[in-house]
């Protein structure tokens, strides 16, 4: 299983809730209560639409970046 990196952008929508979506993953859409609830969901649901490309044949985006390993990313901790 690959991994990949995408950005995920986050707003605040004038109803309410947060929509995150992905320039690199057209058809990611998350809508929450909380940013950080977008973040935490995010990873699941990229998941998925990766796999439903994937088993219907359908190509990935171009812009859709492996992830090398070994894996270092940045985490944001709020103090």
């Amino acid at each position: 299983m690959a991994t990949y990196r995408i950005t995920l952008e986050i707003e605040q929508l004038p109803e309410g809730p947060y929509l995150g979506t992905s320039p690199d993953l057209p058809g990611l859409i998350i809508q929450a209560d909380t940013a950080e609830e977008v973040i935490r969901l995010a990873p699941d649901i990229a998941h998925d639409l990766i796999d439903v490309m994937q088993e219907t044949g359908q190509p990935l985006p171009a812009h859709l970046t492996p992830f090398p390993t070994p894996r270092q990313l940045p985490v944001m901790v709020p103090a």
